[in-house]
């Protein structure tokens, strides 16, 4: 553990406005030497998010535990989840394709293994895939992810192989939990299923944290809010995590549509509301760090987080690619360095924390309602739109509030702009908002927006979703909107 340094703690005061410095959800207040090592990995960092990049390889098929919520899907395209991916790449091919990712994408950072499977129940292809990635690409940071089954017996290897940061996914410590999240875990050479199955996988989950931190490594613990499962039960995990060391808490949404394919998907259970998860996160914060900007992304994802290129890099593509490792690794240091200066001159000068005053934000919150047709870019005619969501936009970040239903306004070409009634189940559910971006919007619905005092944008049309949130929040900080510390709703409309 760092030791503290004489004198008065120096921190920024732009890192806590808007964040509780000194609160729970805050990376701030972490020993620096821990800072140091999140600092450009986007998944661990929140800040970093907005910087780097990160690439996931799908090396691992086979899992040793069974989820409700999980079916892995190979050679998908069209859904992103966890488990799912495009292709199954063999060690040397994900070393080949991190290599030609790294040349096109400078700002490249962390290559993780999430799966389909599970890493540490693939250990021959996932830690032959890690050799060959340090040896190509010696300059990018190595994480992966895990259920924990197998992580206590897999620590010292990952240790071997300068693994830094781990994420273990750690839904229950109650087994009768367990055993209505897992049908079954696969231990000794054998299924072993309900309560059973359930003590075992807590047990080696626990050890496995234990262990980790004993060596030193940063554990961020994902845990699924399940409505009616393990929603009251959660802040139980968090406390308990954050006693054994882990210094990151990711509490994220049940996805659970039908056409997923997994056993709560086909069995109707609901995924939590978004008011449901900000309010878990919220009571969670007061133990640990909250991270808020997850996107859950595909087991193959590449790229920014909220803009995966990962279809750009196809093995057909990569094997017409010339790639010279010594270029790409200075272009890579190079672009690092003006990040980084970028980054620093955003800061302002360190002053003693004794002469601040209680952090306030610049300027207040903006809810931005989003019509997206899949979730991922401003692509919908505001008339077109059967559902918006609805983020929380500050300086620091996005968060997702809502998702709301709503009866398409146009059904037709010839009443899109002339009905006048038919606008109004659209006002009522926009009537917190302040702004729609939409890809199209037609001049009866603008101004009928306009009138009821939310501004109608379609200037950011086809933009990934989070490009659009922040600059529809400056838009709405340059306009004087937002010059109070009261939130404020913004609607984005796809």
């Amino acid at each position: 553990m760092e030791s503290k340094q004489a004198g008065p703690e120096r921190i920024s005061p732009s890192n806590c406005a808007g964040r509780g410095c000194g609160g729970g959800d805050t990376l701030d207040r972490l020993p620096a030497a821990i800072r140091e090592r999140v600092h450009n990995h986007p998944c661990f960092s929140a800040d970093a998010h907005h910087h780097y990049a990160r690439m996931h390889v799908a090396v691992a098929p086979a899992c040793n535990i069974q989820c409700h919520y999980c079916n892995r899907k190979y050679d998908c395209a069209n859904e992103s989840r966890p488990g799912v991916v495009s292709e199954l790449l063999e060690p040397q091919q994900a070393a080949a394709k991190v290599a030609a990712v790294a040349a096109h994408i400078p700002q490249l950072a962390v290559v993780g293994i999430a799966g389909p499977g599970d890493p540490l129940a693939n250990p021959e292809r996932t830690f032959a895939t890690f050799r060959l990635i340090a040896e190509r690409t010696p300059d990018l940071r190595l994480c992966v992810s895990t259920n924990g089954l197998a992580l206590p017996e897999t620590v010292d290897t990952l240790c071997r192989y300068n693994i830094e940061h781990v994420t273990v996914t750690i839904n229950c410590l109650d087994p009768d939990i367990g055993a209505e999240i897992y049908p079954w875990v696969f231990w000794n050479n054998r299924r072993v299923r309900g309560r059973k199955g359930a003590e075992i996988l807590i047990e080696q989950q626990q050890l496995g944290l234990e262990r980790l931190v004993e060596r030193g490594m940063l554990v961020k613990v994902n845990s699924v809010l399940i409505p009616g499962v393990n929603d009251q039960h959660l802040t139980e995990v968090s406390r308990a995590v954050k006693a054994k060391g882990a210094f990151l808490h990711n509490l994220m949404p049940l996805i659970a549509a039908p056409e997923h394919g997994t056993f709560y998907g086909l069995m109707g259970q609901r995924a939590p509301r978004a008011s449901e998860l900000r309010a878990l996160q919220t009571a969670c914060a007061g133990e640990m760090a909250i991270m808020r900007h997850c996107k859950q992304c595909r087991a193959d994802a590449v790229g920014m987080l909220g803009d995966d290129r990962s279809a750009e890099f196809t093995r057909e593509r990569i094997a017409t690619l010339e790639i010279d490792d010594d270029a790409a690794l200075a272009r890579r240091a190079a672009t690092r360095e003006a990040i980084e200066r970028r980054r620093q001159a955003a800061t302002p000068a360190l002053v003693p924390v004794a002469t601040l005053s209680p952090p306030r934000p610049t300027t207040r919150a903006a809810r931005i309602a989003v019509a997206s047709s899949d979730g991922r870019r401003v692509d919908q005619h505001f008339g077109q739109a059967e559902r918006f969501l609805v983020y929380e936009v500050d300086e620091q970040g996005e968060r997702l509030l809502d998702d709301r239903p709503l009866a398409r306004y146009c059904n037709g070409a010839e009443h899109c702009d002339e009905d006048d009634d038919a606008l109004a189940p659209a006002l009522a559910a926009l009537a917190d908002c302040a702004m729609v971006l939409c890809a199209r919007i037609g001049l009866t619905p603008w101004e009928g927006l306009e009138a009821a005092g939310i501004r109608p944008n379609g200037e950011l049309a086809m933009s990934p979703i989070e490009q659009a949130l922040h600059a529809a929040h400056r838009e709405l900080a340059d306009l004087g909107a937002l010059s109070v510390d009261e939130p404020q709703c913004a609607t984005l409309s796809a």
